[in-house]
């Protein structure tokens, strides 16, 4: 089985400068609020094109590396599916999604 390592919500404790790099993180859950483990989190470009997916871990959240500019992030689950668009610069960007 292929995953994601464990991923911590501080960064600088996994070595990643985050004045160099643009990440775009958040969690997924449902409409009560509660986080949404298995979901399938996608990242579109700009012009709607697929670029990337992950699972959101058992606490919901979900992590991508991209380079500055506006994106999509598509959460898809048995529960429902939600939607949010991002315009990334360097650094941290936060994109929860709600599924309804």
């Amino acid at each position: 089985m292929c995953g994601a390592p464990e991923q911590s919500e501080d960064l600088s404790t996994e070595g990643i400068d985050t004045a160099k790099e643009t990440v775009i993180q958040g969690i997924v859950t449902a409409g009560d609020g509660s986080p949404v483990p298995s979901a399938f989190v996608r990242l579109l470009d700009s012009s709607g094109e697929f670029t990337a997916e992950v699972v959101s871990s058992a606490t919901g959240a979900f992590r991508f590396f991209a380079a500055p500019g506006d994106w999509t992030v598509r959460a898809l689950h048995s529960s429902g599916n939600g939607q949010t668009d991002v315009s990334a610069d360097k650094g941290v960007n936060q994109a929860s999604l709600v599924l309804a």
